[in-house]
């Protein structure tokens, strides 16, 4: 019987890293079933050893919050009262927003990735922004971005062009929930055409610009716009 489960839990395992991007990815989803393996095991031998185990897990989840990226990125991250009127302060810049919430794993292993964009792409034409709707509730409200883990809506992009949503990913179904889609950086480029973007970006931006113009990322490793950090969250 116990053979069953571990083979059971062994191909959820297979599955799942089949859409994880990265190694950390991996080795979070091999410890997260090996933990639910040991509970299942504990139970079967003695219950009580299991509500003890299960008690361990649960007071180490509560008390170790989840290691944040604190990379480099050119990224401004807003709030519930900022996010609105930074979007509609110039319609001639485009802006892609990352919808996130820190409890989300996905959301941290996306984290590094939409940083490096964010370094490559942006321009004063093309900007990247985020924000925390597992704090603010009633941005996930406004732009239709569910928190539930059971529909799994984050992390979500969507893309503003003129102050107006006009691409996001996941897509939704019928149902409310998202459609299966892999948030790696070859994704990302190719589904918002982020090189058309940034060229048409940078074609706007010229007769306000002075000097000659910086590559994709040297913008970055000058800090964040506007003055805003990671603290500013």
């Amino acid at each position: 019987r116990e053979v069953e489960i571990l083979m059971f839990l062994s191909a959820i395992v297979m599955m799942k890293n089949r859409r994880s991007i990265t190694v950390e990815q991996h080795i979070g989803n091999i410890f997260m079933f090996s933990k639910v393996a040991n509970a299942i095991l504990f139970f079967r031998l003695d219950i009580r050893m299991g509500l003890l185990y299960l008690t361990l897990c649960i007071v180490f989840l509560m008390t170790c919050k989840p290691p944040l990226y604190m990379g480099p990125e050119y990224i401004k991250y807003f709030s519930d009262k900022t996010i609105d009127e930074e979007l509609d302060r110039d319609k001639r810049v485009t802006w892609i927003v990352e919808f996130f919430a820190n409890w989300s794993s996905e959301c941290q292993s996306f984290a590094p990735i939409f940083a490096d964009l964010s370094l490559k792409y942006n321009c004063p034409g093309l900007h990247f922004g985020k924000v925390d709707v597992g704090r603010y509730t009633d941005v996930s409200t406004r732009y239709k971005v569910s928190t539930s883990p059971l529909t799994k809506q984050l992390p979500t992009l969507i893309l503003f062009q003129g102050g107006t949503e006009t691409m996001r990913r996941p897509q939704i179904d019928k149902k409310g929930r998202a459609v299966s889609w892999t948030f790696s950086e070859e994704n990302v480029i190719r589904e918002f055409n982020l090189n058309e973007l940034y060229q048409k970006a940078k074609k706007q931006s010229k007769p306000r610009e002075e000097g000659p113009e910086e590559p994709p990322g040297a913008q970055g490793a000058a800090g964040h716009p506007h003055g805003e950090t990671k603290k500013d969250k």
